[in-house]
C-alpha cells in the first residue's frame, strides 16, 4: 500500500510537470484573469448599490469580493508558491499549514488597509499612484523575501542530506543503527537526523517569516475596493470587502499547501520504514526550496 501511494504521488508530480510544460498553467492564468474582470464589474455594481442604500447590496458585494479572491488565487501568485513549496519541503501538520496560509492571506488584507489609509489620509495618494507604489516597491520586496526563504529551505535540505550520507564510522557501526532515536549504541552519538527530528525543526520565527513575506504585498483588488469605498464614504464596507477577498484567496492557498503536503507524504510513504527515509525527505526539501527560489526569482526579475 505504501509503495502504491508513492507511485500515485510520483504520477501526480509528473502530470503537474507535463501540465506546466504544455502551457496548462498559462491557460489557467488566462481563465483566472478573465473571471477577475467579471467579478470586478460585479464589485463595481454592488458598490453603487450599497451607496444607494440597497440593503441586500452588502451581501452581494462581499460575495463578489470572496469570489474575486478565489479566482485571483487560482492564477499565478507568490503566496501559493511559498505555501506549496513549504508544504512539500517539510512535514508540517495540516492544521498548522492551514493556519499559516490563512494568516498570510489575512495579512495581505491588513497591509492593504494600512497602505490605503496611510497613503490616502496622510499622503493624499490616488488609486493609480497607490497601485504603482505596490507594484514598484512592495511586490519586489515580497518576491525577494520568498526567494530568500526558498534558498534557506534549499540550504537546510542540503545540510540534512549531507548529514545522512554514510561515513567510515557509519559503516563500522551500521549493525547498531536500530537503536532508539537514531543513537548508535556503540559510539553513543547520532550519525544523521531522523525523519522525526526533521519534522520537528519548525520555529515561530520561521512561521512569522513565511507569513510576512506573503503579507507584505497586498492584493490590487483589495486596494481598489478600499480606495473607492473610502471616497464614497462607506469605508467600513470596503474593509469588510478586503477581508472577504483574503478569505477567498486563503481557500486556494490552503488547498495548494495541503495538496503539496499530501504529495510529500505520498512520495515518502514507500520509504517510511527504511533507513533512506530521512535522506529522501532531505532531497524533497532541497528540491522544493530550489523550486521556490527559482520561481520567486523569476517573479522578482519581472517586477524590477
Amino acid at each position: 500500500m505504501r509503495r502504491a501511494l508513492t507511485v500515485i504521488a510520483l504520477g501526480v508530480v509528473i502530470a503537474l510537470a507535463a501540465l506546466w510544460w504544455t502551457g496548462g498553467f498559462d491557460r489557467l492564468a488566462q481563465w483566472a484573469a478573465a473571471h477577475q474582470r467579471a467579478f470586478q464589474n460585479s464589485i463595481a455594481l454592488s458598490l453603487r448599490a450599497v451607496r444607494a442604500g440597497q440593503p441586500e447590496a452588502v451581501t452581494a458585494l462581499l460575495s463578489a469580493c470572496f469570489a474575486y479572491g478565489v479566482v485571483h488565487a487560482a492564477g499565478p501568485g507568490h503566496g501559493k508558491v511559498l505555501i506549496g513549496g513549504y508544504g512539500a519541503a517539510k512535514a508540517v501538520p495540516m492544521l498548522r499549514l492551514s493556519v499559516i496560509a490563512l494568516l498570510s492571506s489575512l495579512g495581505q488584507a491588513v497591509t492593504a488597509v494600512a497602505l490605503v489609509y496611510t497613503g490616502v489620509s496622510l499622503l493624499h495618494l490616488g488609486r493609480e499612484r497607490m497601485i504603482s507604489l505596490t507594484e514598484a516597491i512592495m511586490a519586489p520586496v515580497s518576491y525577494g523575501a520568498i526567494a530568500c526563504v526558498g534558498l534557506w529551505l534549499f540550504w537546510r535540505g542540503l545540510c540534512h542530506f549531507r548529514a545522512t550520507l554514510p561515513t567510515p564510522q557509519d559503516h563500522h557501526h551500521h549493525h547498531h543503527q536500530d537503536d532508539h532515536d537514531g543513537i548508535c549504541a556503540t559510539c553513543g552519538h547520532a550519525h544523521g537526523p531522523t525523519a522525526e527530528q526533521v519534522r520537528q525543526a519548525t520555529t515561530l520565527r520561521e512561521t512569522l517569516l513565511l507569513i510576512g513575506s506573503i503579507a507584505v504585498r497586498p492584493c490590487t483588488g483589495a486596494l481598489f475596493v478600499l480606495i473607492i469605498t473610502l471616497q464614497m464614504g462607506i469605508a467600513g464596507v470596503g474593509i469588510a470587502g478586503a477581508f472577504a477577498m483574503a478569505f477567498g484567496t486563503a481557500t486556494i492557498t490552503i488547498a495548494v499547501g495541503l495538496g503539496a503536503g499530501a504529495l510529500r507524504g505520498g512520495v515518502l510513504a514507500g520509504w517510511a520504514s527504511t533507513p533512506r527515509a530521512a535522506q529522501i525527505a532531505a532531497l524533497i526539501e532541497l528540491a522544493a526550496g530550489l523550486g521556490v527560489a527559482l520561481l520567486a526569482g523569476g517573479l522578482l526579475l519581472r517586477a524590477i
